[in-house]
């Protein structure tokens, strides 16, 4: 009897490339001579929310485009960051958070199992928690799963993982 071939689709932000993205954008901004005194700083709270500041929004932007230039070439996906709004703070200051998105959202989870069920294969997808196992007895059919995931967006950057083959 044939087994079942499955892999899980996941959606992680590797918070070890975003702290070294943070901290080579930091030096850059340090050694930038039109960023050099902004008082521009930018940083990990926890294990998911960067937390970043400057004298004004010009330059809050400026370091926004240099740390998303830092996490492109660290292979972290900018679908996987939360923009919130630019707040004023102490002493004509803004700052601004961007939190980071682990795992796949409820809607795109849905939006995921009924692609696959639409898609009329020969493979189940099933919700587990803030994954989506897809399932199936035949691999090629799990391949089309992948490549059909892959030209969809679904918001989020989207990593196939645990593939599982009986």
């Amino acid at each position: 009897m044939a087994q079942d071939n499955s892999f899980d689709v996941v959606s992680k932000v590797e918070v070890q490339e975003v702290k070294n993205a943070i901290d080579q954008a930091q030096k850059e901004v340090n050694a930038r001579f039109d960023l050099k005194n902004s008082k521009s700083t930018m940083a990990l709270e926890g294990q998911d929310v960067i937390q970043l500041a400057s004298q004004d929004e010009y330059t809050l932007k400026a370091i926004t485009e240099i740390l998303q230039q830092k996490l492109v070439k660290r292979n972290v996906s900018l679908k996987n960051l939360e923009y919130e709004k630019v707040e004023p703070a102490a002493n004509s200051s803004v700052r601004q958070k961007i939190k980071l998105k682990q795992g796949i959202p409820s809607e795109a989870a849905k939006k995921i199992t009924a692609l696959v069920k639409d898609s009329k294969k020969k493979a189940q997808a099933s919700i587990q928690g803030d994954t989506v196992r897809i399932a199936s007895k035949d691999r090629d059919t799990l391949q089309e799963v992948m490549a059909l995931l892959r030209g969809k967006d679904f918001g989020v950057e989207l990593q196939f993982t645990n593939y599982r083959s009986n």
